[in-house]
């Protein structure tokens, strides 16, 4: 055979596994009727061991590749069954019922709750997203999610992580903690300055204080600083706040140039970050689900079963429904030896039945779920 003709035998392969293939789908379909009927999970395992048994003991030296063929076909079935399912699943009905109307939009007032203090960046982000809003400052994260929880505030602006010094674990922890749900993002870019009281030279600089993700972005400077000492605090404008109100004038702060003119300071040095495309996420936090029309991120935290292949498994499910994972981290399990939590982030929308019939999936059989929220990625 030339090669013209080995192609035309392919096309003829091709036909034959296409044919087979919807074959397949047709008749996971009729399954995935059956297993709700029963109240069965989409999942079997012992029957896809199984088939995968036979499929190596049949498929000789190409056992390997057959393997694969196999387990993407597992994926892709399992993908069109948990969308099967969505439709009529609770936690579908759930999320529809925090589906805003198709008109409206994040409002642009209310009372608004931030960490630190006037010229903090969460300030900055919330005077973005809230032309309107009336702020409130809180010492701590803690406190503006005790803020929203408690309807004081209707909405918490909060930092979730940098585009050089990455997440603000933190936060996360306590958006799986807390009873929130993120509703909105907003991405502000962040330059840093080197504040300290007027007159103060460099070389009398013996402290530098920030927050622990400020001190982080503007590392590469701070390391050239001989026999400075380096102090985290609670927020970049309260580091500011400290400077001023300090009778020590060795002390200086990483804060926003903004500051300077706010609490009477001066900037030794300006655009201190480790890079000029520095940015960090703000998430808006809210008591209740909200969302808004265009949503084109979802956020969860799940545990998995502490056995090979689990965290695969979570993948291949988005994978096979071609929803694209942008942010995947760990985080140790408190009082668990060496397990984790797992954070997803995906573009997606849980108005398309493949996403919701994943969340629906995971919800049932992950140890733990949370859903943080569905919302759009500004």
């Amino acid at each position: 055979m030339d090669l013209t003709e080995i192609r035309l035998a392919i096309d003829q392969v091709n036909d034959t596994i296409l044919r087979a293939f919807i074959e397949r789908m047709k008749l996971s379909e009729a399954v995935a009727t059956e297993k709700k009927k029963a109240g069965l999970p989409i999942l079997n395992k012992a029957r896809e061991r199984e088939i995968i048994a036979k499929v190596l003991a049949d498929s000789g030296t190409f056992a390997p590749y057959a393997h694969r063929l196999f387990t993407v076909l597992f994926e892709l079935s399992r993908a069109y069954q948990a969308a099967l399912a969505a439709p009529d699943s609770p936690f579908k009905a759930e999320i529809e019922a925090h589906m805003m109307p198709s008109d409206a939009l994040l409002p642009d007032a209310g009372q608004i709750a931030c960490q630190g203090v006037e010229g903090a960046y969460s300030q900055m982000a919330a005077d973005k997203l809230f032309p309107r809003g009336s702020l409130n400052f809180f010492k701590s994260f803690d406190a503006v999610f005790d803020a929203v929880e408690s309807g004081l505030c209707r909405y918490g602006v909060l930092p979730i992580e940098n585009s050089s010094n990455g997440s603000v674990r933190q936060v996360y922890t306590l958006l799986k903690e807390r009873n929130v749900s993120i509703i909105r993002s907003y991405r502000l870019c962040v330059s840093h300055a080197l504040l300290v009281k007027p007159g103060v030279k460099l070389q009398d600089v013996h402290t530098v204080i920030s927050h622990e993700q400020a001190l982080g972005q503007c590392s590469a400077f701070l390391k050239s600083l001989k026999g400075v000492t380096l102090r985290p605090v609670a927020n970049t404008a309260m580091a500011a706040q400290e400077v001023a109100s300090s009778a020590d004038p060795g002390i200086a702060c990483v804060s926003s140039a903004s500051c300077a003119e706010l609490y009477g300071l001066e900037a030794l040095d300006v655009r201190l970050q480790n890079s000029d495309n520095n940015y960090t996420r703000f998430v808006v936090i809210s008591k209740t689900p909200e969302i808004y029309p265009g949503a084109n991120r979802i956020s969860l935290i799940v545990s998995l079963p502490h056995r090979p292949g689990s965290l695969y498994e979570v993948i291949a499910k988005f994978a096979a429904a071609e929803i694209n994972i942008v942010k995947l981290e760990s985080y140790p399990m408190v009082g668990h030896d060496f397990e984790f939590l797992f954070l997803f982030e995906i573009e997606a929308s849980v108005k398309d039945d493949r996403v919701t019939g994943i969340l629906a999936d995971l919800k049932a059989s992950c140890p733990s779920f949370a859903f943080l929220g569905n919302y759009v990625e500004g």
